[in-house]
């Protein structure tokens, strides 16, 4: 099996598989375009969006072990672009090409008990949280909770998907059918003062480059807007990029971890999710840092230096969700605004298809 830590530097014209198409997948693909690199994109739907910009792509299911050792085969190194891809996948393709960052970096990452379990383990603080397997592990942790918190499957949810408030004194199996999963967590509801997000890049011989620390708002689950950098103070930002060179050290980690976390009143923070890949909360790097965090995956996973994270402009990126992106006309004739659509041919409520980053002078360096 290839030792993805003796990764060989490689040079232009390489071949960098990506596994899944999405947004992520096609910012990744043009990054790599950019450096001389060719891309092969394994995605089940041959409409998705990174096809559209990459070299190669195959389209098959992540259980097609056949497609995948085709897929492998073609590469020189792999990547992927969203959690769930089953880890027989990646095991497949690891056996041929090294495949950055790591299988056990995202075998953490797609399970949020397991997550929270490694995250303690490193001693780093999170929220009170309870793993629940059934309706009365529940209901025994709906007694421990202290007050309101919220429900969530342990795999698989995102963007407020499967996840459910509950106060203390709820119905365990209402709360668990709300849930909608066959394994959850339970963590307590935290009051916090904004939700701030880092994005770290490693590399193989474990030099770092950290973004600016961002605050991040929702709206209905989604992320909505990222503002970089966050409005807080110099301490609390040296904090949150060491936790998250701890965690990426931790995984042993080659390529970039996104690390959301919570800043309550007492200036405390609790690490909310980890995301070893590229991360929405990062867009605004492509338009106002030296370099994107899609470059650096790229930079990265392909052994070559990494790049400098300084930004030359404080930026605002909005997501542009459901129908949001017929504004496009509306967005190119602003000044400062830097548009970027992701080929997605059905629009729908929720879906991201695409954001625009709003770029200001810089006023103020928390780093």
């Amino acid at each position: 099996m290839p030792d993805p830590r003796k990764n060989p530097l490689l040079a232009p014209g390489a071949v960098i598989g990506i596994l899944g198409g999405g947004q992520l997948g096609r910012m990744t693909a043009l990054a790599a375009a950019r450096l001389g690199y060719y891309v092969h994109v394994y995605c089940p739907d041959p409409l998705a969006p990174a096809n559209q910009v990459s070299n190669f792509s195959t389209t098959a299911s992540y259980d097609d072990l056949a497609q995948l050792t085709k897929f492998a085969r073609s590469t020189d190194v792999v990547t992927f672009e969203f959690e769930n891809i089953p880890i027989t996948a990646l095991s497949t393709v690891s056996e041929i090409t090294p495949v950055l960052p790591n299988c056990r970096a995202l075998e953490i990452a797609q399970d949020r008990v397991v997550e929270k379990d490694f995250l303690s383990s490193l001693g780093i603080a999170t929220t009170p949280y309870w793993s629940v397997r059934n309706v009365d592990e529940l209901e025994g942790a709906l007694k421990s909770l202290n007050g309101s918190g919220v429900l969530k499957s342990a795999r698989l949810g995102y963007d407020g998907r499967n996840q459910t408030r509950v106060d203390s004194g709820d119905q365990a199996s209402v709360s668990w059918r709300a849930m909608g999963s066959e394994k959850g967590i339970l963590e307590e509801w935290v009051t916090f003062e904004q939700e701030i997000s880092v994005i770290v890049a490693r590399s193989d011989d474990g030099m770092t480059e950290i973004y600016d620390p961002v605050q991040n708002c929702h709206r209905c689950h989604i992320l909505e807007t990222t503002i970089a950098p966050a409005p807080i103070e110099h301490s609390v930002a040296e904090t949150a990029c060491g936790i998250a060179c701890e965690i990426a050290q931790a995984l042993d980690l080659v390529g970039l971890l996104s690390v959301e976390m919570f800043l309550t009143s007492d200036s405390d923070l609790l690490v909310n999710e980890i995301a070893p890949r590229p991360h929405n909360s990062g867009h605004w790097t492509i338009d106002a840092c030296a370099t994107s965090q899609f470059e650096q995956l790229v930079r990265a996973i392909c052994g070559i230096p990494l790049g400098s994270t300084a930004r030359h402009s404080d930026a605002e990126m909005h997501n542009l969700i459901g129908d949001a992106a017929e504004n496009w006309l509306q967005y190119l004739a602003e000044p400062g605004a830097r548009l970027h659509l992701y080929g997605k041919s059905q629009t729908r409520p929720g879906r991201k298809m695409g954001h625009v980053t709003r770029l200001k002078p810089i006023t103020a360096g928390i780093l």
